[in-house]
């Protein structure tokens, strides 16, 4: 993902830097994995379990998930805290001069402080070196730096699960991350990648310039994992990045396939090359726009969604904007924690 996304409070949708290349297949030097496993068994939560698909609220946008076990699950992989859902819309934008209720105040933030991430590993999670190898990567080759928790209270937990899954940026308290033994180092990056902030590549609000959703050849149940957070209705070429093929948070073409045929294709109808191996250039850039290192301020890139103070809000023309409800996409302001109509 050229550009990566990194939310700063509850989930937020992927965060990608701009270069003319990006919409290539990777290139050479970046080891790609064509198997099967990788292009058709994307990381799912519970990878043999389709639950029940409902509308619910979540940042201050509509989204649908699956409730298997008691937990909500978007994109296959990612994990949406049930406190933080909601089956009707509550208001997150307020007009200048309004006080906040109570509930809009002392929220969490998604982003790990001081580029710092506390984890620990369940003593019973087989092949703990799919975790230790990942955060040496991740550590390789950007800013953020991973260490085992003593007390603190907001850290990652590897444990074992039914599938490969992560909840996505720092949500507060103990988050697990649940790792499989057919998940592989690759796809323990990918979740470290949600946990940190990222969100899957696909899910660009421009996506559509660049790939094509074949729905027919979706599994029954899995459709929704295929759909943004909205479409704003704005022309993609007015964005400033594209989409990368070669991200680590890049579904496959193959990804929840019925039938053996191709789910995403690209924008020419051809397929691409998908790997789960390390970091693209793109997501490294973009996570270190995000995690920039010394006091430098974060980088935001136009055109993509972040979720800032409990609101998913699109960057656009170096403004902010928010899509919802009757009043369609609102330029807004961030002042003291709380987002205002602009």
């Amino acid at each position: 993902m050229r550009r990566s996304k990194l939310l700063y409070l509850l989930p937020a949708l992927a965060f990608l830097s701009c270069s003319e290349d990006s919409i290539n297949d990777p290139q050479p030097k970046e080891e790609l994995v064509g198997t099967e496993e990788v292009l058709t068994n994307v990381e799912a939560a519970y990878p043999q379990e389709i639950g029940k698909v409902s509308q619910v609220y979540y940042a201050g946008m509509e989204v649908s998930v699956e409730e298997i076990d008691g937990e909500y699950i978007y994109q296959g992989d990612i994990m949406l805290p049930a406190e933080a859902l909601t089956s009707s819309p509550v208001k997150v934008i307020y007009e200048k001069g309004e006080t906040p209720n109570q509930k809009s105040t002392g929220r969490t933030s998604g982003k790990w402080p001081n580029n710092t991430v506390y984890y620990a590993i369940d003593g019973n999670l087989s092949s703990k070196n799919r975790v230790t190898d990942a955060i040496k990567h991740w550590e390789a080759n950007t800013n953020l730096k991973f260490v085992q928790r003593t007390s603190q209270s907001n850290y990652i937990y590897f444990t074992s699960g039914s599938g490969c899954s992560s909840y996505v940026g720092m949500i507060g308290g103990k988050q697990n991350i649940t790792l499989s033994s057919s998940c592989s180092t690759g796809n323990t990056i990918h979740e470290i990648g949600h946990a940190i902030g990222l969100w899957h590549e696909q899910s660009r609000v421009d996506r559509d310039k660049h790939i094509k959703i074949n729905y027919e050849n979706i599994q029954s149940g899995r459709e929704h994992n295929f759909k943004t957070y909205a479409d704003m209705g704005a022309d993609g070429a007015e964005f400033t990045s594209n989409l990368d093929f070669g991200s680590i948070m890049m579904y496959g073409p193959y990804s929840f396939s019925k039938n053996g045929s191709p789910t995403i294709v690209k924008a020419n109808g051809s397929t691409y090359s998908v790997q789960r191996t390390s970091l693209s250039a793109g997501d490294k850039e973009g996570v270190n726009s995000m995690y920039p290192s010394g006091s430098t301020e974060p980088t935001y890139i136009n055109g993509e969604y972040y979720t800032i103070a409990g609101v998913t809000v699109l960057r656009y023309y170096n403004n902010w904007y928010y899509l919802g409800g009757r009043f369609g996409m609102k330029k807004v302001v961030l002042i003291n924690g709380t987002w205002y109509y602009a």
